[in-house]
């Protein structure tokens, strides 16, 4: 039987946001004059010479997202939405602000990033599963399952470089969703391939979002925007530009855009 406080504690822990960003900004230091050379550079700097324009790829960004919840970010290109997952996924640090994440991330950001050319099918699913911070015997014991959902029996031990980039975001795909995660970060991944490898990957992600994994989900498909997420964020030149409904927010964006609706 539950106590009057137990159940209190267990609401607030349902409705506690597992993503929370306050005022994030990034900014990049990007040089006003084209530096051709190390050799270069180096007079410049010693001559202090060296002129910087502040570039803001995001500023003030601040949000809430919930478990099981999956929210897409959708702008167009340049307006911050691959830097706020990187954030997010820690591999960036904000220049102002904070952010919060409670639990395991699974980054599907560059499908293949942490893939070697020369290295076959089999080798790349260790050497990515060890970046993603998985042990060689986790990797071992899902290994059959991550070239069974890949549909790469017949090329696991051929080179990657003879693979397509269809078959390589397949691979990475299927490796960096082989364990469960408490945040999984979508980057237009779902693009690649074919429709019914894109239907597979969008019933994994359902899958994953069942058990309670919170989704983010960039994507210039408004449609999948709308099927896929229950909020969404537009963001512009690194700032908010709305926030709520997902449906509401594309509508909006596709106006802003000059675009037709999408259903």
């Amino acid at each position: 039987m539950h106590t009057e406080s137990e159940s209190t504690m267990n609401t607030q822990t349902a409705y506690k946001p597992i993503i929370s960003l306050e005022n994030v900004s990034i900014r990049y230091r990007v040089p006003r004059e084209k530096v051709v050379s190390i050799k270069e550079f180096a007079i410049r700097w010693l001559q202090r010479r060296l002129e910087y324009i502040d570039f803001w790829a995001l500023n003030g960004v601040g949000f809430e997202v919930h478990r099981a919840e999956a929210f897409g970010i959708v702008g167009r290109n340049g307006a911050g939405k691959s830097t706020l997952l990187k954030v997010v996924a820690r591999v960036l640090y904000p220049t102002i602000g904070r952010i919060l994440v409670c639990g395991k991330v699974a980054p599907l950001l560059e499908l293949g990033a942490g893939f070697h050319p020369e290295l076959s099918g089999r080798e790349n699913i260790f050497l990515y599963g060890t970046l993603l911070g998985y042990t060689h015997q986790e990797m071992d014991r899902c290994f059959d399952e991550i070239v069974a959902f890949a549909e790469l029996s017949n090329f696991i031990d051929a080179p990657l470089r003879t693979y397509s980039t269809g078959m390589v975001a397949r691979l990475g795909f299927s490796v960096a969703t082989a364990h469960f995660a408490d945040v999984l970060l979508v980057d237009e991944v779902l693009s690649v391939g074919d429709t019914a490898f894109q239907r597979k990957c969008i019933d994994r992600i359902e899958a994953f979002r069942q058990k309670g994994t919170t989704v983010l989900f960039v994507s210039h498909s408004m449609k999948k925007i709308k099927s896929l997420c229950q909020r969404a964020v537009w963001l512009s030149e690194g700032v908010i530009k709305a926030i709520g409904p997902a449906e509401a927010v594309a509508d909006q964006y596709l106006a802003a855009s000059n675009q037709p609706p999408v259903g």
